[in-house]
């Protein structure tokens, strides 16, 4: 989306600092022969998880500790940090735009040729890549290792989908078969789609959806040179997503929290969001019958690609004072079995070849992965301070396409104009 140049000021700043961090020392320290390292875990979630693999490292490690910090805004946090200077040994760090940020200013230990990676999806390392080049095309190194997938579609509630006559082990394939799908369960008296337009996030779940179909990546790329508009690129999309929620509950302006209740307290056949809906519906309703599906979004079925890709990426300071212990901490995290047992605890993907998925919801997704067919969520290619969500909330509430691509178009642009080229 940005090829041929450089973000502007926050990038630069990144970038800056990085070039000091690479001279300077990292967090880490040692006292009487034993090394303590730092190791950040963004994912708020998961803090139970890492804190016990954390303990069974140290068990097998005495020489080492492990400080674990866990804020609860990673990427103010760790741009904090990286100006400062102090950037921790380990980190674990979401697969999304600041990732790639932080990646292209060399803060991250480079692993393309490293032999950790050969096990794992290919496809997951691309993504990692692709990041880095948003912000200096000139990239061509993976700074992270996959640690876990996630996947965007749709959770549905399987008793509700054969109430209404349909057969849940022969979901959609194609964009017809699901909009056939929507309406003969709201043709049975049940409310098809839950939505959740009170909160603006949970519009771009959808909306990526159908746009890793539709949108190649590569298309990205011509918005710089103006070679293509919003109109072009996301009016499909844009026009789809509408058509979607003409299917939810009356009052479609709930809180997700709401949503995820109602959902699972059968008040709505599918929610059109992401993975990690799946332990939350489940902490509210653990006996219920579910399922998660890729959202078609044309009528090609062989046309279909999952989005999903890097919930976690695990790296390594480019500026480690123990870059070995490090290693070991990396090389213990990134084990099959530990990793599996992730999966399970996070409902999520392990990013090997032949990708394990962590609850058997997710089985009927499993094979894009194991296919390589995943692409990265839409927004991860959108500068940040474009308001994507508010666009896209406005959008559904009023139905108007036209005026949704136009506003994108414009808040790009202005960004464009203030980027130091």
């Amino acid at each position: 989306m940005v090829s041929g140049r450089r973000v502007g000021t926050v990038a630069a700043a990144t970038a800056a600092a990085a070039m000091c961090l690479i001279a300077c020392s990292s967090c880490g320290s040692s006292t009487a022969g034993t090394v303590t390292l730092e190791f950040y875990q963004y994912k708020v979630e998961a803090v139970d998880k890492f804190k016990e693999l954390i303990a069974d490292f140290e068990d097998t490690h005495p020489t080492i500790n492990v400080d674990i910090i866990h804020p609860a805004d990673a990427a103010t946090d760790l741009r904090t940090r990286f100006v400062k200077g102090r950037v921790p040994d380990v980190l674990t760090v979401d697969g999304g735009r600041y990732f790639g940020e932080f990646a292209a200013a060399g803060i991250f230990q480079d692993f393309t040729d490293d032999e950790i990676l050969d096990d794992i999806n290919p496809q997951m390392t691309k993504l990692l890549k692709d990041l880095a080049k948003l912000y200096d095309p000139e990239v061509d190194a993976v700074y992270g290792i996959p640690f876990a997938g996630n996947a965007n579609g749709y959770a549905i509630n399987v008793d509700l989908w054969e109430q209404a006559g349909l057969d849940p082990d022969n979901l959609p394939s194609t964009w017809d078969e699901f909009i056939d799908a929507l309406q003969q369960i709201q043709d049975a008296g049940i409310t098809p789609v839950e939505g959740s337009l009170a909160e603006p996030w949970t519009t771009q779940a959808p909306f990526a959806s159908l746009a890793s179909t539709l949108v190649p990546i590569e298309e990205y790329d011509k918005l710089a040179t103006g070679e293509i508009t919003f109109d072009e690129l996301w009016g499909p999309v844009a026009e789809k997503e509408v058509e979607l929620y003409q299917y939810t509950q009356s009052n479609p302006s709930v809180t997700y929290q709401q949503a995820t209740q109602d959902f699972a307290n059968g008040k709505a056949a599918i929610l059109p969001l992401g993975t990690y809906v799946i332990p939350q519906v489940r902490m509210i309703n653990e006996d219920i019958n579910l399922l998660f599906a890729q959202m078609p979004a044309t009528n090609d079925p062989d046309e279909q690609v999952l989005t999903g890709g890097d919930d976690t990426v695990l790296t390594i300071s480019a500026s480690t004072k123990h870059p070995d212990e490090a290693r070991q901490l990396v090389e213990f995290l990134m084990d099959k079995d530990r990793l599996e047992g992730y999966a399970r605890s996070q409902f999520c993907f392990t990013p090997f070849k032949d990708t394990y998925a962590g609850d058997e919801a997710l089985n009927g997704i499993l094979h894009f992965y194991q296919e390589g067919r995943i692409a990265d969520f839409a927004d991860h290619y959108v500068p940040s301070s474009v308001n994507m969500s508010g666009a896209l909330q406005t959008m559904l509430l009023n139905g108007d396409v036209e005026s949704f691509t136009s506003s994108m178009q414009s808040q790009y642009e202005q960004v464009q104009a203030r980027t130091v080229q």
